[in-house]
């Protein structure tokens, strides 16, 4: 019984528990199966999830890539159209260009019809005319011969009623009335210089004794050479420079020729020109005293002693005026009668001869009783034309009259100076006093020699000459006019028509100038590129 409820409960349990036991399986399978969709669900949602992204990811770089070539096809559709735009602009250009063309040649057209009308009418006229002439001509003609006729037919007449040819009687004639008029020019000649000579000539002497006696005055020496002492031998070597080049900046510079041969420590300096050798001196010293010599620093000196001259001369003129004792002259007067210290008149120094006139004036015009400072002022002031007649056309008395009419002076100044040389009439005695005047100063002994005066005259000629042709900067005479050295602008002529200026300039010489040897032309013709590093 026991086995049989042992093997029941077996049964039953088998019956029981497998069941249950496969409904616990398949609990657990399901379980399971569960767990694996939920994780393949996630696994495909993350995988959806990637390729969201990824496809967002596509679309932008598609885009991206949509846009750049987007604009890549802009840009070479702006370059066509630009490139459109220009050609038809240049169409448009060369269309007008055609036009513009089309219309002139229609003008010239027009204007060529106009002419050769024009020159058909004066042709007819012309033939008009020398038609007319020809018929006046020869009723000129016709009237000459009967005229000519008729003076012969009275001139026969004539020698018959006076029995005397026609030569004879305006022989006789002629000589009635030249032997008449000189009869009366003596008669009235006697008589004046009878009445004023003796007079005239007794006041003259003691105004013009008394006046060379009180005024005392040097003897001219000619110079035309000024001589600059150096510091050792050794400078002249610096000053020529290498291949030439410092002396031949100072040359060109000053107008000047430079003199260096076996005088011991000595350079000379030879010009014409006493105020360009005057600064070639100070510039020279001033070089050598600084010890920097080379082209560029000469021209920075050459130019800061002109300036300085200037005001030297300004000077020079105040000072004059105020030894003479005339007042109130302008500043431009002043600095022209500074000039006149570098300024000679057959070798004289023309500012010497300037204060020594109005001297003399001055002197005069108180033995007469006249205005002194009147006379002074015209006297001082009567050769001012000097000092620019080398930059202006005419006498330099009427040269100075017009400065002086510029600058506020008194007319009877300006007739005293343009009057000194009879270049006008005088108009007052003031006028006579400063010809007087200019006359003792020049005629006393010692005043003037007229060797250098004509040669400086030649050397000025030779300049005038040279700087007459285009282009031309400068031009100096060296070589006591042996040589001109002409500087050209570079802009202005080529290396080529430099040479042929040489050739003009030397065929115009020859042609105007008279003069002994032969005289060189050398022209200078130098481009120059200047920077700064800064």
């Amino acid at each position: 019984m026991e086995l049989l409820l042992v093997v029941i409960a077996l049964a039953v349990g088998i019956g029981v528990g497998v069941p249950l036991g496969i409904k616990i399986k398949e609990k657990k399978d399901k379980e399971k199966l569960a767990s694996v969709e939920e994780k393949a669900q996630e696994i495909i949602n993350r995988a959806k999830e990637e390729a969201e992204r990824l496809k967002q990811e596509v679309k932008i770089e598609a885009r991206e890539e949509a846009y750049r070539y987007k604009e890549k096809i802009d840009q070479e559709y702006e370059e066509k159209q630009r490139k459109l735009a220009e050609q038809e602009k240049r169409l448009l250009e060369q269309e007008s260009r055609l036009l513009e063309q089309e219309s002139r040649l229609s003008e010239k057209e027009s204007s060529l019809e106009r002419r050769s009308e024009q020159i058909e009418r004066r042709a007819e006229e012309l033939e008009r005319k020398e038609k007319y002439l020809k018929q006046q001509e020869n009723e000129i003609e016709k009237q000459k011969e009967e005229l000519k006729a008729l003076a012969e037919a009275q001139q026969k007449e004539l020698e018959k009623i006076a029995q005397l040819t026609h030569e004879e009687a305006k022989e006789i004639v002629l000589k009635k009335a030249e032997e008449e008029a000189k009869e009366e020019a003596a008669r009235m000649l006697v008589r004046i210089e009878t009445e004023a000579r003796e007079e005239a000539n007794r006041r003259a002497r003691e105004i013009l004794a008394l006046a060379i006696s009180r005024c005392a005055t040097e003897m001219v020496t000619e110079k035309a050479v000024s001589v600059v002492p150096l510091p050792s031998e050794d400078m002249k070597g610096r000053i020529i420079g290498r291949e030439g080049r410092n002396i031949r900046a100072l040359e060109a510079a000053t107008g000047v020729d430079l003199i260096i041969d076996d005088t011991p420590e000595v350079v000379v300096l030879s010009g014409f020109n006493p105020l360009r050798r005057e600064v070639a001196r100070i510039a020279l010293e001033r070089l050598i005293s600084d010890g920097r010599i080379h082209p560029a620093r000469i021209e920075e000196v050459v130019k800061k002693v002109e300036e300085e001259l200037d005001v030297t001369i300004k000077e020079i003129g105040e000072r004059a005026a105020f030894d003479v004792g005339v007042y109130g002259l302008s500043s431009e007067l002043l600095r022209l009668l500074g000039k006149l210290k570098y300024r000679t008149s057959y070798s004289q120094n023309v500012l010497q001869h300037s204060i020594e006139v109005a001297y003399l004036c001055g002197v005069m015009a108180g033995e007469l009783g006249l205005d002194v400072k009147k006379a002074k002022r015209a006297g001082l002031l009567h050769d001012i034309g000097k000092a620019v007649d080398q930059e202006m056309e005419g006498p330099h008395a009427l040269i100075g009259a017009e400065l002086a009419k510029k600058y506020g002076e008194d007319e009877e100044i300006v007739n005293a100076i343009a009057a000194h040389h009879e270049d006008v009439p005088p108009e007052s005695i003031l006028a006579i006093l400063v010809q007087a005047a200019d006359a003792v100063s020049g005629a006393r002994p010692g005043a003037r020699k007229e060797l250098l005066e004509s040669y400086i005259k030649r050397l000025e000629t030779l300049e005038k000459v040279a700087t007459s042709f285009p282009g031309v900067q400068k031009a100096y005479a060296i070589q006591a006019g042996r040589e001109i050295r002409v500087i050209v602008d570079s802009h202005k002529l080529s290396d080529a028509e430099a040479v042929h200026l040489s050739r003009d300039i030397a065929k115009k010489i020859e042609k105007e100038l008279t003069y002994p040897g032969q005289i060189k032309v050398t022209v200078i013709r130098e481009t120059r590129a200047v920077e700064y590093a800064r």
